[in-house]
């Protein structure tokens, strides 16, 4: 493990600048803090839809909880790949990993008829909403990837990590017996 903080507060960002996990310094607006700050909010929603999948008290979603806790892991991860240039943990694997539960829980949905609105429970809403965060964190990253070299892996994992979570708000709606909101056209 790299250092540890003794004190929460360095003062060494007070000017706009960042340090990155190779010690270099970069300013706080530049692509690839974007993107690490983005991936640091979707850990943060998805730690949100863990603990209300065990406040559930569902074991379908209890086993999903866990699932998505070795996801937390894995998010992280990617923070930490984005912040170190050049570094990749993220692997064709983990990508591999979340399409085989994809598969697991697309396969009990009836199939889409119509757009789906983020609501019907703060559990399935919550789940859109960490939904739209990995969208913008994958856009973030997509953005790096136009002036750096970004992992490919990391690339693919994150978009289908976005897939696995409207997959799941859908689960959540079928396990909750929760109809799920669906668009009306104006």
């Amino acid at each position: 493990m790299g250092k540890r903080l003794s004190k929460i507060y360095t003062r060494t960002g007070d000017k706009g600048e960042t340090g990155l996990g190779d010690g270099s310094r970069i300013s706080k607006t530049a692509p690839r803090v974007e993107a690490m700050g983005s991936v640091d909010e979707l850990n943060s929603i998805v730690g949100v839809v863990v603990e209300e999948l065990l406040a559930s008290n569902q074991p379908d979603l209890t086993s999903v909880a866990e699932f998505i806790r070795t996801l937390q892991h894995r998010i992280f991860d990617l923070g930490g790949e984005l912040s170190i240039p050049g570094f990749e943990i993220i692997s064709a694997k983990h990508v591999v990993v979340i399409e085989q539960q994809l598969d697991v829980m697309n396969e009990k949905l009836d199939p889409l008829e119509n757009f789906i609105l983020p609501g019907g429970s703060r559990l399935i809403a919550n789940c859109h909403m960490a939904r739209s965060i990995c969208r913008r964190a994958e856009r973030n990253i997509a953005a790096l990837a136009q002036t750096e070299s970004v992992n490919a892996n990391a690339m693919e994992f994150i978009n289908r990590l976005s897939d696995y979570l409207f997959v799941l708000a859908r689960t959540c709606a079928r396990l909750t017996q929760v109809n799920e909101v669906l668009w009306e056209k104006g």
